[in-house]
């Protein structure tokens, strides 16, 4: 099944679904630009892992309806069972769990020199924090710094954006990209949930022209191919945050028109 949305779609943002989404999606980034980058060039996925705080839910919950008594081995004695009451309330356990997650970083052939770099942000790049999103600001400097450009794709409407010197308009996502020869200053597209997402291009060395990188065509391919269609609700409202209220009245109409609501 086609997903009902013309770009990113949020209902991919779920905990529970992201990291696959993630990877799968880095690695339909990595096919596409692969044709277009050899002889030259290869795109290469480089994994990381981080600690994700999720919310781990219990395989199964076992009420014990017995009593417990213990007895001394040593003499016999009269035992009474003692009644065990259960706790009035059972949540599920939010716990720092090791994620794995990966970018994608395009080398020269052979002499395997970083050419670009590029980021699918994860909920632990955007957490703040000094091991979350201080620490992936941290390394993005040392990437200013050096002669590789940067392209950042940021699909998390919650959390904290790349830094930048002045506010980001409203969007709900974005992506980022750094060329060395432009640094400073950082080309922003804004992306609406209402619209598609154009190509982007990605640099390579002086004086090769960049490529394009469809990144709604690589959204697209990784939805039907992960069939997410059939773990999601459409019939509920996308995880947290919220939705301006312009863009969950649309949201509700585009689905109903979708017949998946």
């Amino acid at each position: 099944m086609q997903s009902p949305f013309p770009g990113m779609d949020p209902y991919l943002e779920q905990p529970s679904m992201w990291p696959d989404v993630h990877n799968s999606l880095i690695a339909a980034i990595r096919d596409q630009l692969q044709i277009a980058l050899a002889p030259n060039y290869r795109a290469v996925i480089t994994p990381y892992t981080v600690f994700e705080s999720i919310e781990i839910a219990p395989v199964r919950a076992v009420i014990p309806d017995v009593g417990m008594f213990e007895r001394d081995a040593s003499r016999t004695m009269e035992s009474t069972a003692v009644a065990i009451e259960a706790a009035p309330l059972t949540l599920p356990a939010m716990m720092d769990v090791p994620t794995e997650y990966a970018r994608i970083e395009i080398r020269t052939v052979r002499d395997h020199v970083l050419v670009t770099a590029i980021e699918l942000l994860s909920p632990a790049n955007k957490r703040p924090g000094a091991e979350g999103a201080d620490a992936y600001e941290k390394k993005r400097q040392e990437l200013f710094r050096s002669t590789a450009h940067l392209l950042e794709i940021d699909l998390l409407r919650g959390g904290r954006r790349p830094q930048v010197a002045r506010p980001l308009p409203e969007a709900s996502y974005f992506i980022f990209l750094s060329r060395v020869q432009h640094r400073p200053y950082i080309d922003i597209w804004p992306l609406s949930l209402r619209e598609s997402i154009k190509p982007v291009p990605i640099p390579l060395c002086h004086p090769d022209p960049p490529v394009p990188l469809d990144l709604g065509a690589a959204i697209h391919e990784t939805y039907r191919r992960a069939r997410y269609d059939l773990d999601i609700d459409y019939r509920t409202d996308p995880p947290p945050p919220a939705l301006s209220p312009e863009d969950a009245a649309w949201l509700a109409e585009h689905l109903q028109a979708a017949g998946v609501r």
